[in-house]
Protein backbone atom coordinates (compact mmCIF):
# COMPACT_ATOMS: atom_id res chain seq x y z
CA UNK A 1 0.00 0.00 0.00
CA UNK A 2 3.01 2.20 0.91
CA UNK A 3 4.57 1.72 -2.44
CA UNK A 4 1.24 2.34 -3.90
CA UNK A 5 0.96 5.85 -2.50
CA UNK A 6 4.45 6.85 -3.44
CA UNK A 7 3.75 6.14 -6.65
CA UNK A 8 0.47 8.21 -6.64
CA UNK A 9 2.08 11.00 -4.87
CA UNK A 10 4.58 11.32 -7.80
CA UNK A 11 2.11 11.16 -10.78
CA UNK A 12 0.19 13.98 -9.02
CA UNK A 13 3.02 15.98 -8.73
CA UNK A 14 3.94 15.63 -12.59
CA UNK A 15 0.11 16.04 -13.25
CA UNK A 16 0.04 19.32 -10.98
CA UNK A 17 3.23 20.59 -12.64
CA UNK A 18 1.90 20.05 -16.27
CA UNK A 19 -1.73 21.69 -15.66
CA UNK A 20 -0.30 25.00 -14.15
CA UNK A 21 2.16 25.05 -17.00
CA UNK A 22 -0.66 24.77 -19.47
CA UNK A 23 -3.21 27.06 -20.77
CA UNK A 24 -6.47 26.04 -18.92
CA UNK A 25 -8.61 27.34 -21.38
CA UNK A 26 -7.23 25.28 -24.46
CA UNK A 27 -9.60 22.38 -23.54
CA UNK A 28 -8.27 19.34 -26.20
CA UNK A 29 -4.84 20.06 -24.39
CA UNK A 30 -6.43 19.65 -20.66
CA UNK A 31 -8.13 16.40 -22.04
CA UNK A 32 -4.33 14.98 -23.92
CA UNK A 33 -3.41 16.46 -20.41
CA UNK A 34 -5.77 14.12 -18.66
CA UNK A 35 -5.21 10.86 -20.75
CA UNK A 36 -1.64 11.15 -20.03
CA UNK A 37 -2.05 11.80 -16.76
CA UNK A 38 -3.79 8.61 -16.61
CA UNK A 39 -1.51 6.17 -18.43
CA UNK A 40 1.63 8.14 -17.05
CA UNK A 41 0.08 7.13 -13.49
CA UNK A 42 -0.22 3.25 -14.58
CA UNK A 43 3.00 3.08 -15.73
CA UNK A 44 4.52 4.44 -13.00
CA UNK A 45 2.24 1.94 -10.82
CA UNK A 46 3.76 -0.60 -12.57
CA UNK A 47 7.16 0.61 -11.99
CA UNK A 48 6.36 0.53 -8.35
CA UNK A 49 5.00 -3.31 -8.64
CA UNK A 50 8.50 -4.08 -10.30
CA UNK A 51 10.56 -2.22 -7.46
CA UNK A 52 8.11 -3.88 -4.97
CA UNK A 53 9.22 -7.09 -6.64
CA UNK A 54 12.49 -6.99 -6.15
CA UNK A 55 12.80 -5.80 -2.42
CA UNK A 56 10.16 -8.93 -1.65
CA UNK A 57 12.90 -10.86 -3.41
CA UNK A 58 15.73 -9.52 -1.50
CA UNK A 59 13.64 -9.94 1.92
CA UNK A 60 12.80 -13.83 1.08
CA UNK A 61 16.74 -14.41 0.32
CA UNK A 62 17.32 -12.98 4.23
CA UNK A 63 14.80 -15.00 5.16
CA UNK A 64 16.46 -18.27 3.98
CA UNK A 65 19.96 -17.10 5.14
CA UNK A 66 18.08 -16.93 8.38
CA UNK A 67 16.31 -20.42 8.32
CA UNK A 68 17.56 -23.36 9.81
CA UNK A 69 16.55 -25.58 7.10
CA UNK A 70 17.36 -23.11 4.04
CA UNK A 71 14.08 -22.46 2.97
CA UNK A 72 11.59 -19.37 3.33
CA UNK A 73 8.65 -19.05 6.13
CA UNK A 74 6.47 -17.04 3.18
CA UNK A 75 6.40 -18.50 -0.52
CA UNK A 76 6.64 -15.55 -3.19
CA UNK A 77 3.24 -16.50 -4.19
CA UNK A 78 1.98 -15.25 -0.87
CA UNK A 79 3.51 -12.65 -0.91
CA UNK A 80 2.60 -11.64 -4.45
CA UNK A 81 -1.37 -12.55 -3.36
CA UNK A 82 -0.56 -9.97 -0.77
CA UNK A 83 1.48 -7.35 -2.43
CA UNK A 84 -1.84 -7.26 -5.35
CA UNK A 85 -4.16 -6.95 -2.08
CA UNK A 86 -2.61 -4.05 -0.89
CA UNK A 87 -2.09 -2.02 -4.23
CA UNK A 88 -5.81 -3.33 -4.82
CA UNK A 89 -7.27 -1.58 -1.34
CA UNK A 90 -5.35 1.39 -0.92
CA UNK A 91 -6.22 2.08 -4.70
CA UNK A 92 -10.16 1.66 -3.90
CA UNK A 93 -9.57 3.60 -0.68
CA UNK A 94 -9.22 6.61 -2.43
CA UNK A 95 -10.96 6.36 -5.73
CA UNK A 96 -14.11 6.13 -2.70
CA UNK A 97 -12.64 9.14 -0.45
CA UNK A 98 -12.58 11.12 -3.92
CA UNK A 99 -16.30 10.09 -4.83
CA UNK A 100 -17.73 10.44 -0.88
CA UNK A 101 -15.81 14.48 -1.16
CA UNK A 102 -17.92 15.13 -4.55
CA UNK A 103 -21.25 13.61 -3.20
CA UNK A 104 -20.68 16.43 -0.25
CA UNK A 105 -21.72 18.61 -2.91
CA UNK A 106 -22.54 21.32 -3.81
CA UNK A 107 -24.84 20.36 -6.96
CA UNK A 108 -26.99 16.85 -7.42
CA UNK A 109 -26.03 14.15 -9.74
CA UNK A 110 -28.31 13.86 -12.91
CA UNK A 111 -29.56 17.25 -12.77
CA UNK A 112 -28.21 18.50 -16.01
CA UNK A 113 -29.94 15.09 -17.90
CA UNK A 114 -26.72 13.23 -16.82
CA UNK A 115 -27.27 9.28 -15.39
CA UNK A 116 -27.92 9.07 -11.80
CA UNK A 117 -25.99 5.94 -11.57
CA UNK A 118 -22.81 7.88 -10.95
CA UNK A 119 -22.02 6.63 -7.61
CA UNK A 120 -23.41 3.08 -8.33
CA UNK A 121 -21.13 2.30 -11.11
CA UNK A 122 -18.06 4.40 -9.89
CA UNK A 123 -18.40 1.87 -6.42
CA UNK A 124 -18.75 -1.22 -9.44
CA UNK A 125 -15.52 -0.04 -11.13
CA UNK A 126 -13.66 0.26 -7.58
CA UNK A 127 -14.43 -3.17 -6.70
CA UNK A 128 -13.31 -4.63 -10.26
CA UNK A 129 -10.05 -2.82 -9.67
CA UNK A 130 -9.24 -4.19 -6.51
CA UNK A 131 -9.66 -7.28 -7.21
CA UNK A 132 -7.64 -6.95 -11.03
CA UNK A 133 -4.93 -5.38 -8.87
CA UNK A 134 -4.48 -8.64 -6.18
CA UNK A 135 -4.81 -10.72 -9.60
CA UNK A 136 -2.12 -8.13 -11.55
CA UNK A 137 0.12 -8.82 -8.47
CA UNK A 138 0.08 -12.38 -9.16
CA UNK A 139 0.84 -12.39 -12.75
CA UNK A 140 3.15 -9.62 -12.42
CA UNK A 141 5.33 -11.82 -9.74
CA UNK A 142 5.00 -15.23 -11.46
CA UNK A 143 6.27 -13.04 -14.36
CA UNK A 144 9.09 -12.03 -13.12
CA UNK A 145 10.56 -14.59 -10.59
CA UNK A 146 10.44 -17.12 -14.45
CA UNK A 147 11.26 -14.48 -16.58
CA UNK A 148 8.25 -14.45 -18.54
CA UNK A 149 8.27 -10.86 -19.34
CA UNK A 150 5.06 -11.14 -21.65
CA UNK A 151 3.31 -12.25 -18.58
CA UNK A 152 4.22 -8.83 -16.77
CA UNK A 153 3.31 -6.91 -20.31
CA UNK A 154 0.52 -8.63 -20.77
CA UNK A 155 -0.41 -6.71 -17.36
CA UNK A 156 0.80 -3.75 -18.20
CA UNK A 157 -1.16 -3.76 -20.96
CA UNK A 158 -4.61 -4.68 -19.04
CA UNK A 159 -3.70 -2.26 -16.87
CA UNK A 160 -3.60 0.61 -19.53
CA UNK A 161 -6.96 -0.96 -21.14
CA UNK A 162 -8.52 -1.05 -17.92
CA UNK A 163 -7.90 2.69 -16.82
CA UNK A 164 -8.29 3.82 -20.87
CA UNK A 165 -12.05 2.11 -20.54
CA UNK A 166 -13.05 4.77 -17.73
CA UNK A 167 -12.65 7.50 -20.55
CA UNK A 168 -15.89 5.98 -22.26
CA UNK A 169 -18.15 7.38 -18.99
CA UNK A 170 -20.56 8.41 -18.61
CA UNK A 171 -21.36 5.66 -21.02
CA UNK A 172 -20.66 3.24 -18.33
CA UNK A 173 -21.45 -0.03 -20.27
CA UNK A 174 -18.71 0.93 -21.87
CA UNK A 175 -16.07 0.64 -19.23
CA UNK A 176 -17.94 -1.53 -16.70
CA UNK A 177 -18.48 -4.91 -18.89
CA UNK A 178 -14.94 -5.14 -20.76
CA UNK A 179 -12.82 -4.42 -17.28
CA UNK A 180 -15.44 -7.12 -15.69
CA UNK A 181 -14.53 -9.59 -18.60
CA UNK A 182 -10.83 -8.54 -18.21
CA UNK A 183 -10.92 -9.11 -14.39
CA UNK A 184 -12.45 -12.82 -15.03
CA UNK A 185 -9.84 -13.39 -17.17
CA UNK A 186 -6.78 -12.73 -14.97
CA UNK A 187 -8.55 -14.11 -12.26
CA UNK A 188 -8.98 -17.45 -14.44
CA UNK A 189 -5.27 -16.95 -15.41
CA UNK A 190 -3.89 -15.82 -11.86
CA UNK A 191 -6.02 -19.33 -10.74
CA UNK A 192 -3.61 -21.87 -13.12
CA UNK A 193 -0.48 -19.74 -12.32
CA UNK A 194 -1.03 -20.23 -8.87
CA UNK A 195 -1.42 -24.28 -9.43
CA UNK A 196 -5.35 -24.11 -9.60
CA UNK A 197 -6.64 -26.44 -11.88
CA UNK A 198 -10.54 -27.55 -13.00
CA UNK A 199 -10.90 -30.86 -11.38
CA UNK A 200 -9.65 -29.14 -7.67
CA UNK A 201 -12.39 -26.02 -8.89
CA UNK A 202 -14.91 -28.77 -9.51
CA UNK A 203 -13.91 -30.09 -5.31
CA UNK A 204 -14.28 -27.11 -3.83
CA UNK A 205 -17.67 -26.00 -5.29
CA UNK A 206 -19.28 -29.94 -4.80
CA UNK A 207 -17.10 -29.38 -0.73
CA UNK A 208 -14.84 -32.77 -1.34
CA UNK A 209 -11.77 -33.32 0.11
Amino acid sequence: AFFWLVSLLLSSLIWFITVKTSDPWDEPLQKGLLIFGVMFSVLLQEAFRFLYYKLLRKAIEGLVALSKDGCSPISIQQMAYVAGVGFGLMSGAFSMINLLADALGPGTVGIHGDSQLYFLTSAFMTMVLIFLHTFWGILFFHGCEHRHWWEVTAVIVMHLAVSGLTFWNPLYLGSLVPSYLLMATAAAWAYLLSGGSAQNLRRFLLCKS
